[in-house]
This record gives C-alpha cells, structure tokens and sequence, in this order.
C-alpha cells in the first residue's frame, strides 16, 4: 500500500457547492466599516461629553477614550475608502445559502437560549438548548439527547449551587426546589 494514497471523507450534509450566494464580501466588509464609524462616533461624542481634554491634575476621564475612537474612526474610514477606490475587490461570495443556512441553525438556538436564561433560568436553558441540538443538528436519539442534557445540567447545578455557591440566573423550577 502507497503512503501516498490520500483518505476522502465526504460530510453529506456539507454546503453544496453549487449553493447561491447571499452576498458578497464587499457589501459585508462596507457595512461592517459604516459600523464601526457609528459606534467610533458613539464613543467619540461620549468622551467628549465626559471630558476628553487635558486637566491640571493630567488627562481628563475621556482623553484617551476619545482618541482611541479618533483612530478607529480613521481606521474605518480609511477601509470604506479603499473599497470604493477600488470596486473589483470584495466581489467574491461572503456566505452561500446553504452556509447561512447552516449558521442559522446554531445563531437561532443560541440567541433564543440567552432570551430564555432570564425567565427560564441558566439551568433549564442549558437543558433544552443541550437537547435540542443534540437531536435537531445531531442526529442523536431523542432519549440519548434528553438524558446527557438533564445529566449535564444536574452537574453544572451541583457544581455551581452547591460546591462553589455561585450565583447563576435561575428560573421557576429551580424555585420549587428552593433554590
């Protein structure tokens, strides 16, 4: 046998390769920059209101504050100007739609598990989100999912609650428990 000889493993749920784009690079990194000039604005303003100038005693609260928003709003500024300098670059796909697709189904659970933690508490949360992406993006048995999530989530209660006594948001089941 060839130690030349290479292995393939194909993923069959990858992207396919023939998925349209959703945008390109250059709309991506145009809106990114048009960001980061507000909140370099946001910054820069709020400093100035703090005090961004030079006391008896040395710099005032928003002195460097204020200058570091100064560069990052040059910095970003400098970027949007290289893209419409020269508009052949950034042309290529940023993301297709079976990638976003695929970014999608960890963003929504995770976004909806940070919403949930406040009313659900950090332990039932962890729960249902373990479960869920075990059985939905997995592939795992639901049983198999459901009994690593609740083992999971029991670890991380006694290790936090009652080892460490730490503070952990917790919801209304935790509260039947008298926690």
């Amino acid at each position: 046998m060839s130690s030349e000889t290479e292995i393939a493993v194909e993923d069959p749920t990858a992207p396919a390769e023939d998925s349209p784009p959703v945008t390109s690079t250059r709309v991506v990194e145009i809106a990114v920059y048009l960001v980061l000039v507000a909140l370099a604005l946001l910054l820069a303003f709020d400093n100035w209101r703090t005090g961004m100038g030079w006391a008896s005693d040395g710099p005032q609260a928003g002195y460097f504050p204020f200058y570091l928003s100064v560069i990052l709003a040059g910095a970003s500024l400098y970027g949007l100007g290289t893209m419409f300098f020269n508009p052949s670059e950034g042309r290529e796909a940023f993301v297709t739609r079976d990638q976003l697709r695929r970014v999608m189904q960890v963003f929504v659970p995770t976004f909806l598990f940070c919403l949930f933690t406040q009313w659900l508490g950090l332990y039932v949360a962890s729960f249902v989100l373990i479960a869920g992406f075990m059985w939905m993006v997995g592939r795992i048995a639901l049983w198999k999912s459901l009994l690593t999530s609740f083992v999971f989530s029991m670890i991380m209660f006694v290790t936090f609650e009652i080892a460490f006594d730490v503070i952990m948001p917790k919801g209304p089941i935790e509260a039947l428990f008298g926690y």
